[in-house]
């Protein structure tokens, strides 16, 4: 298949463009750099061995994002770009409504106006809001507790009628917890422009020596530490799922969770990560961050069941994974 990536050279969206590569397919980038770099693109190709197409385009703007549908014949659309950070939709809660409403739209649009017959769209766990885990599909939705959460919850709904509207149109909405880790290869990983607002990239940088120390927002939640608890996913097992929800889909929707099914919390990660490395990440405590949880980790059977999808990777594998590829960046 030829697949549309948007959001292609960021995090996420670069791994599962090396393991759509990797599984036979044809793979089409757009992304308007906001949040990633240009060089991504030239490790994607040095992995794969295979020259990658690439559009500097922001997928908010419908027709610069209709001229790369005119110029190829797509099979289907896997839609990443989008802000994507908790703490920053609470402080800029425009810009997150409009960027990721509005790519959701003209996407949805443009595979309609030119019969692309499936959309595999980056969802999150944030969806389910405040709900105990694990979390199951079947959950009703709740309200999210930031607006990063909302605009996700806002582009499933805006799928779902899209394809209530349009019997023949596939859409699978992939919820997906806290990814870490990077490519083996040590040439892609989370790294993202300026400050980091994920933990993973914060703790890296910290034990670089890039930044002074780490934070960690609150101590008094009920967890086995105080700390928040996530669901961590090696983004290599999760770049494997959207490879298996896009061979899949077929029409109407479908949703799944990816994520490993076990919650660990900031400190025993933070701990890994000096163990397994061998380096020490200084922390102090803060206080909580406006729009977290507590808890928050997958029940994954169903797209075990249904994609024949797993984890294999371990949180060690997650912890030097990162430290690989920080260790030898720039």
């Amino acid at each position: 298949m030829k697949i549309f990536v948007t959001g292609g050279t960021g995090y996420i969206g670069s791994h599962t463009c090396i393991e759509l590569l990797a599984s036979g397919h044809e793979v089409v980038i757009a992304d308007n750099l906001v949040n990633s770099k240009k060089e991504v693109l030239g490790h994607i190709e040095t992995i794969s061995g295979k020259t990658v197409p690439f559009y500097p385009v922001d997928v908010t703007k419908e027709e610069d994002t209709r001229a790369i549908f005119e110029a190829h014949d797509f099979d289907g659309v896997i839609h990443f770009a989008g802000l994507k950070a908790v703490g920053e939709s609470v402080a800029m809660p425009l810009a997150y409504y409009y960027n990721n409403l509005v790519s959701t739209m003209v996407l949805s649009k443009l595979c309609l106006a030119y019969h692309v017959p499936r959309l595999v769209f980056s969802s999150s766990a944030t969806v389910y809001g405040d709900q105990p885990s694990p979390l199951r599909e079947d959950l009703p939705l709740m309200r999210t507790t930031n607006p990063y959460g909302e605009t996700k919850a806002m582009s499933e709904r805006i799928l779902m009628d899209t394809v209530a509207a349009h019997e023949k149109f596939g859409v699978t909405l992939l919820r997906y917890f806290n990814p870490v880790g990077a490519h083996e290869s040590g040439l892609i990983g989370e790294d993202p422009n300026g400050i980091p607002n994920n933990l993973m990239p914060f703790v890296t940088r910290v034990a670089k020596g890039k930044l002074d120390k780490l934070s960690i927002f609150g101590s008094d939640y009920d967890t086995v530490d105080g700390t928040g608890v996530r669901d961590y996913i090696h983004v290599v097992d999760l770049a494997k799922g959207h490879v298996k929800a896009i061979e899949a889909l077929s029409s109407g929707v479908h949703v799944y969770n990816l994520g490993t099914g076990k919650g660990t919390s900031v400190l025993e990660l933070v701990h890994a990560f000096m163990k397994v490395n061998q380096v020490q990440v200084p922390y102090e405590i803060v206080g909580r961050r406006p729009g977290d949880i507590a808890t928050c980790y997958a029940d994954a059977t169903k797209a075990y069941e249904e994609l024949q999808w797993k984890t294999e990777l371990t949180m060690e594998d997650m912890v030097r994974g990162a430290w690989h590829f920080e260790h030898h960046a720039p």
